[in-house]
């Protein structure tokens, strides 16, 4: 991973996995509501699980790391959804603050998994940062990011996304539901369900 200077909340997203995770729940929820979902609106998605790992309306800095691979230049249940060129040394201005996103994928021998927990220990060792959230591939490698967070002490906390809490619960950080975010960024309102 190129040099790289954090912002105080730092987003890390594995986005192979939220792509397959999105467009699953997309599926499987517009049997569920009764309407095509559409595809999902990724300001929004990026809003909540922000506001889920705890920033705050107000002039915040969150910087958003799409890590991803050959698999897929698109997150194709949202939009904007080109990694390389649409969600790459980009910005959006929100009440929370200012999202700066850069997208990643590994070069020459690294994993997806490798170029993720790399950009993780990065983030946990950078004194500016102050709150991290992460969503990995909970099944691929979760484990090791819970093994990662649980040595670290962050001002603003540590907070993990995901479909399933860990077992046993693991220390250093909290699990958040992914899937609500989710939800939310595809329109789904709560009395539909």
């Amino acid at each position: 991973m190129e040099k790289m200077t954090f912002a105080p909340n730092v987003l890390l997203v594995d986005a192979v996995w939220l792509n397959r995770v999105g467009a699953d729940m997309a599926r499987h929820f517009a049997s569920v509501v009764g309407r095509d979902l559409g595809r999902a609106d990724l300001a929004l998605l990026l809003e909540c699980l922000a506001l889920d790992a705890g920033v705050q309306p107000g002039n915040n800095e969150v910087q958003v790391i799409f890590v991803y691979d050959g698999s897929m230049e698109k997150m194709g249940f949202c939009e904007p959804s080109g990694l390389a060129d649409e969600l790459h040394e980009v910005a959006f201005e929100s009440r929370l603050g200012e999202f700066s996103l850069y997208s990643f994928q590994p070069s020459g021998m690294a994993s997806r998994e490798e170029l993720f927990l790399e950009a993780l220990q990065l983030a946990g060792e950078a004194e500016n940062v102050r709150r991290i959230a992460a969503v990995p591939d909970e099944g691929a490698y979760g484990a090791k990011v819970w093994k990662a967070v649980g040595e670290w002490k962050k001002e603003g906390g540590v907070t993990v996304f995901g479909m399933n809490p860990p077992e046993p619960p693991c220390s250093g950080g909290r699990f958040e539901l992914a899937g609500f975010a989710v939800l939310q960024s595809l329109g789904v309102r709560a009395d539909e369900l």
